[in-house]
């Protein structure tokens, strides 16, 4: 019989984050005893059907260690008497030597709440993020003297500082990532065989079987979903949607720190009557609207940073109900999506080329008929939850589904 695992995540439950819900969900459906442990409060105003399902308990840390000083005082107290205190601080303060801020003093505290008040039945910890959620989780492990293990996902991996990737993959003991991009980057920092890709994958049972699509709306529908932050790409869209000269409407899901500027940038380009911002919605709004909507549309780009996306979920559930999508060749999408074959890929940055694939697939009823049963299909056969969970439940020492 397995011991418990503590999962660490910055925040739950979030609405951006299903991929991370129906992962617990499904582990837990295997047999592995589960408690949520977040480093924040939710800010989302709703969440997913698949959150009520979900059995495991959830402790928030303190986010601010002012927040809540008896609490971290008691857990400092109690931690500081192990004879595994001066070993955890000392990789503490390594750290903080390369990297002297605030942040990494809140992740050391919050370590400590969490080992201390970390029930004897957590045999194992797991993060979920490579960055601050997998330091806390170390810390913890380190205290506790517990094996830990990683998913990395996207910003966790692309913006964290090289030395620091290497040195948390030397000290976990497994690491996941959720595409092949990722794993090679990953594996190139790692010990040999310390990182594996795993899909998310998509719990199809939720999703209802895809429509069939001929004519177009009477005015087409383009839907896009994804936070309104910089590697989304959402300026380069809206210029793109600017040089159409056919009809459409844009409806886009989700919510992120441009909305704003967005919105006014839609007003200064004269399409802002054509375009409806919907803010962040539950999963069952999102197939609803692709179900509803003609064309889906991802402009991604990498950000200033090294910010990036993945292979954003919501280009599986898109495909998933047999609807078109255009996208950019950015990290892992060119995973899923083969140009040509399942949707068309265009340059990240490129507003003339995105408006001229968004054109072709609106005027061409048999290629958007074709790619979109194209992309089902490759949803069906190779991002099927069921599927992919089996490796990840292995990690775990989960016995897989028949």
């Amino acid at each position: 019989m397995n011991g418990r695992v503590a999962f660490i995540l910055k925040g739950y439950p979030r609405l951006s984050e299903t991929f991370i819900a129906q992962e617990i969900l499904a582990l837990e459906q295997r047999g592995l005893p589960i408690d949520i442990w977040s480093l924040r409060h939710p800010t989302d105003a709703a969440s997913h059907p698949v959150h009520a399902e979900i059995a495991a308990p959830v402790t928030y840390l303190p986010e601010y260690l002012r927040d809540d000083p008896v609490r971290v005082r008691a857990a400092w107290k109690t931690c500081s008497a192990w004879p595994t205190w001066a070993m955890a601080v000392s990789l503490f303060e390594a750290d903080y030597r390369r990297d002297p801020t605030v942040n990494r003093v809140r992740r050391f505290g919050q370590a400590v709440v969490l080992a201390a008040e970390l029930p004897a039945t957590v045999t194992r910890l797991h993060a979920h993020f490579l960055h601050t959620p997998a330091s806390v989780t170390r810390y913890a492990a380190a205290l506790k003297g517990l094996p830990w293990s990683v998913s990395a996902h996207a910003k966790d991996i692309w913006t964290s500082p090289e030395w620091e990737k290497r040195e948390k993959l030397a000290d976990c003991g497994f690491a996941v990532t959720c595409t092949q991009t990722n794993a090679e980057h990953l594996s190139a920092l790692a010990p040999a065989g310390r990182v594996a890709r795993v899909y998310h994958g998509l719990d199809l049972s939720r999703f209802p079987p895809p429509p069939e699509r001929q004519a177009l709306n009477k005015v087409p529908v383009i839907l896009s979903v994804g936070r309104a932050v910089t590697k989304k790409g959402y300026p380069v869209l809206l210029d793109a949607l600017a040089l159409l000269t056919l009809p459409w409407r844009f409806i886009h899901i989700g919510g992120g720190s441009q909305l704003d500027a967005l919105r006014q940038q839609a007003n200064d380009l004269g399409i802002a009557d054509r375009v409806q911002w919907l803010g962040p919605q539950p999963q069952q709004a999102v197939i609803a609207a692709c179900r509803e909507a003609d064309l889906f549309v991802l402009a991604s780009r990498i950000a200033d940073d090294g910010d990036r996306d993945g292979l954003p979920n919501v280009l599986v559930e898109a495909q998933s109900q047999n609807l078109p999508v255009v996208a950019t060749d950015v990290s892992a999408i060119p995973e899923l999506i083969r140009h040509g074959h399942n949707g068309l890929l265009v340059p990240p940055d490129d507003a003339t080329a995105m408006a001229a694939a968004l054109q072709t697939m609106l005027q061409d009823g048999e290629m958007r008929q074709v790619m979109g049963a194209a992309g089902a299909e490759r949803v069906r056969t190779e991002f099927d939850l069921s599927r992919c969970i089996d490796r990840l439940a292995e990690k775990f020492g989960l016995e897989t589904a028949p």
